[in-house]
């Protein structure tokens, strides 16, 4: 059994897989917008451009998206995406990233089960809990 996220943006998937891609070093390998779909003809022109799947492989696990049609967006809530990093400099550097332009929730610290752990949301809405492996 594998656990995949798939997160759902209002018109920022491409903006966000993109800044993803960067931030954590991983690949994005599908960025395919509605107009380009199956659906093309079932979405209204102005929305071609928005992403309709992306996927961002991050080793051996991966990440997905879509722009929500247009009657059902909901902003994210009740979960965070849980993102482990080896060494405590990687995970404040991520943590900085997504923090600009967004909603630092818990500064980066030493807790009992990290010595780096922080909780953000970023600039797109996406709530993020960083985790440095190792003992707090």
């Amino acid at each position: 059994m594998k656990l995949s996220p798939h997160l759902v943006f209002d018109g920022q998937c491409r903006e966000a897989f993109t800044f993803y891609e960067q931030a954590f070093g991983g690949t994005v390998a599908t960025m395919l917008t509605y107009g380009d779909s199956p659906m093309a003809d079932q979405v209204a022109p102005e929305w071609h451009g928005r992403i309709v799947h992306a996927s961002l492989t991050l080793g051996d696990d991966v990440l997905s998206g879509v722009d929500a049609l247009p009657d059902d967006f909901e902003p994210p809530q009740g979960f965070y995406v849980l993102l482990h990093l080896d060494a405590p400099g990687e995970a404040e550097r991520v943590f900085n990233l997504l923090a600009d332009d967004g909603e630092i929730r818990m500064p980066v610290q030493k807790t009992s089960w990290s010595p780096c752990f922080g909780v953000v949301v970023d600039r797109v809405g996406i709530p993020w809990e960083i985790s440095c492996e190792g003992e707090g």
